[in-house]
């Protein structure tokens, strides 16, 4: 397969949405075991029990990129290390549908943006509009924030981590937005949704794309497969009237069906609409989204 690598991303490109320069090459369908981003000039190799084949290598090395290897396997959560190409620096900006965002190869397990969910930050953009207030919980670096301000709403990003809020405003700041019209908060999901409720405080979009598993300040374990249900409960009490939510999840151990079961439970007689996963991600069918919409009026 001399040039399967390069035949890849010229498929990829040609399908991209205008103004886009990072996506998935290959969901390990080609090489079992290997997924492999571009990230604008980079390439990251992702790998799950199993090594960069030889072959493959060589492809990497032709293109003259600074190509850079992590491993998938479960215990393990290093930062990429580069495996050949020109040393550029680690932290850089890539463009996805017009919107700038920042990565970091030095920033761990993750570098900056889940590129799985293009399509659903293309539409919280898309369903946004100026006066509108969104919540975005367990925000990691406020990707849905900065594409909910590109459209003039007002965002409020609630992370359990200070830096991941911090890099959330500079990814404001790279598309021109002032983030002191924004609002970021910093703690427990489940107790902030809580005190909006108490407060009063009604948002008219809430996202919701939690870990799988997490442990309070308690030591209280949250599953996704077992407390979804109820932390859309707690979101839809914060939900202004004719407002949405976006429920979405990566949990491999949960179907679609039992997400759905789930997402029901927490809003009761709202309707449920599914989006499929981005085109570029064409592996195994992971990603649970649903919009939930028309809640009915408590």
């Amino acid at each position: 397969m001399p040039d399967t690598l390069s035949r890849l991303i010229e498929s990829r490109l040609q399908q991209l949405p205008p103004h886009t320069d990072a996506y998935r090459v290959t969901d390990g369908t080609v090489w079992p075991g290997v997924f492999i981003d571009a990230l604008a000039d980079r390439l990251l190799v992702s790998l799950r029990d199993t090594g960069v084949p030889r072959g493959l290598r060589e492809l990497l090395a032709a293109t003259g990129r600074p190509v850079f290897v992590k491993r998938l396997d479960k215990d393990v959560k290093e930062a990429p290390v580069q495996l050949c190409g020109p040393e550029l620096p680690l932290r850089f900006q890539i463009q996805e549908c017009g919107v700038r965002y920042i990565m970091d190869m030095a920033a761990g397990y993750s570098q900056g943006l889940f590129l799985d969910q293009r399509d659903n930050r293309a539409e919280v953009r898309r369903r946004c509009r100026r006066g509108m207030k969104l919540l975005n919980t367990f925000s990691y670096t406020g990707g849905f924030s900065v594409c909910a301000a590109m459209a003039g709403a007002q965002a409020t990003t609630l992370d359990l981590a200070q830096p991941c809020l911090t890099w959330c405003r500079e990814n404001m700041q790279a598309n021109g937005i002032d983030p002191e019209q924004h609002f970021f908060c910093k703690g427990d999901t489940l107790h902030w949704l809580d005190r909006f409720a108490r407060q009063g405080r009604r948002f008219d979009a809430i996202v919701l794309d939690p870990p799988t598993f997490s442990r309070d300040e308690k030591g209280r374990i949250w599953r996704v497969e077992r407390d979804y249900g109820d932390l859309v409960a707690k979101a839809a009490a914060c939900l202004a009237p004719g407002g949405w939510i976006l429920c979405t999840t990566n949990c491999r151990k949960l179907s679609h069906a039992g997400f759905r079961k789930l997402v029901a439970s927490g809003a009761p007689g709202a309707r449920l609409t599914p989006a499929p996963m981005t085109f570029d991600f064409d592996g195994e069918d992971y990603l649970k989204c649903l919009w939930v919409e028309n809640l009915p009026l408590r």
